[in-house]
């Protein structure tokens, strides 16, 4: 038996895992036949060259936790030839887990095995890894579910893979409801058509190449449109990668929530827009408005309307009522039914209107029109001192076909104002080209 040994340990001494020859003396006792360095560390803590083979294997073993692999080893010796059986299970040593596996080898006319085979390997590396794994997934998801944004991942049909907490929120869907659904679900029904083409299109885009290599970010080029369960439509900033997972594509998103920042922007392009005392365009926005006509062949009137002495009712009245004159003549004209006439605050006690679509003679009516109601106070209005009366004087013109400049025109209107001012007050004067 002591060739065979040699052989074996010659074999099993060049593998790096643990790996043991099994058999029987001639008494029937368990021995080792050969085995590696590895095997007797496993089992002993000892080496090789401190043992002379075939050892004993109660000679090795203690008596926890070894007495499982010494019922497994009889029980392979007692299967006999129909029996070939590759047990695995973990083998404690110190703070190390062993995992084991025990083949018969040869059989004796088809009897009982004469040796087995154990090989082994520490699982403790496994188990460590398996530990650093479920750690680092652990952390992912703490730190997804609990991030302020949105993060959704769509795989290459475009099927919502992840959904976490803060888009469970932002769209009003469950994780469960929404994973495998395509990502058209979250989108508003204008922007679903069109999708799959402009997702191929990002991705093949050189920005997308450019995020690759730099960090996503979010910006005003990035805004979009998502939309909730119940329908409502959300302005949203994304910010989007594209991974290769086990060869596949995916495209990772995280979405930002900008509803009160779109509200906020909106509230200051109107503020940039408005005039902060009547609520009308401010004097910016009437000149875009006037050069949009301008740049058409269509027919266009302005005029500048002025309040007469409105120094006087400063002086007599004090400048909150001289404030409160200009919103009610804003809210007069406003309320007036004049089509797509657009007023606004010029400076000052000044306004000027303009009228698309209407001629000299139709500008000159209207501003006639609103003239008397001032004159006769036709309008009802809850004034905080009795009724101030006040006129007003108008200058109105009509642009000359082919007329572009909106500063030329204006200037006619102005002068047109100072000849109703000129000739009495409480006027309309139509300007000539």
């Amino acid at each position: 038996m002591s060739g065979l040994a040699n052989k074996s340990r010659e074999y099993v001494d060049g593998t790096t895992i643990s790996v043991a020859i099994i058999g029987r003396d001639a008494r029937g006792e368990v021995v080792v036949s050969a085995c590696n360095d590895q095997f007797l560390q496993m089992i002993s803590g000892a080496r090789s060259d401190l043992h002379t083979f075939p050892i004993p294997l109660d000679a090795l073993l203690p008596d926890h936790p070894s007495s499982e692999l010494r019922e497994r080893l009889h029980g392979c010796f007692a299967s006999g030839a129909a029996l070939e059986l590759e047990q695995a299970y973990e083998f404690i040593e110190g703070v190390h887990r062993w995992h084991l596996s025990l083949k018969p080898l040869r059989y004796a006319n088809g009897a009982t095995a004469q040796e087995i085979l154990v090989t082994g390997f520490d699982n403790a590396p496994k188990m460590h890894l398996t530990r650093e794994l479920e750690v680092s997934d652990s952390r992912f998801r703490a730190v997804v579910d609990s991030a302020y944004d949105a993060i959704v991942t769509i795989d290459e049909q475009h099927n919502i893979t992840l959904f976490n907490r803060a888009a469970e929120n932002l769209f009003g869907y469950k994780s469960s409801e929404v994973l495998g659904q395509r990502i058209e679900i979250l989108l508003p029904e204008r922007f679903r058509a069109n999708h799959s083409r402009n997702v191929k299109q990002f991705a093949d885009s050189v920005q997308m190449s450019l995020r690759s290599i730099t960090p996503p970010r979010m910006d005003e080029s990035n805004s979009v449109y998502g939309r909730h369960r119940d329908g409502t439509i959300i302005p949203v900033e994304i910010a989007i990668s594209k991974i290769k997972v086990d060869g596949v594509i995916e495209f990772t998103a995280v979405i930002r929530d900008i509803t009160e920042r779109a509200q906020l922007m909106d509230l200051l392009k109107k503020q940039a827009a408005t005039d902060a005392l009547t609520g009308l365009p401010n004097r910016r926005e009437f000149l875009d408005f006037v050069e949009k006509v301008l740049s058409t062949d269509e027919i266009l009137s302005v005029f500048i309307l002025d309040i007469d002495y409105f120094k006087k009712i400063n002086d007599s009245y004090g400048h909150d009522i001289g404030d409160e004159v200009l919103r009610v003549l804003a809210k007069v004209v406003t309320s007036s039914p004049h089509g797509s006439m657009r007023f606004a605050r010029w400076g000052g006690e000044e306004f000027v209107a303009a009228l698309p679509g209407t001629d000299s003679r139709s500008a000159h009516a209207i501003a006639d029109t609103l003239r008397q109601r001032f004159e006769q106070l036709d309008f009802d209005h809850a004034w905080r001192v009795k009724p101030i009366p006040f006129t007003v004087s108008i200058g109105v013109v009509t642009r000359d076909a082919g007329e572009r400049d909106v500063d030329a025109l204006m200037r006619r209107a102005d002068r047109a104002l100072y000849q109703a001012k000129e000739s009495g007050r409480n006027r309309v004067e139509v300007g000539q080209p």
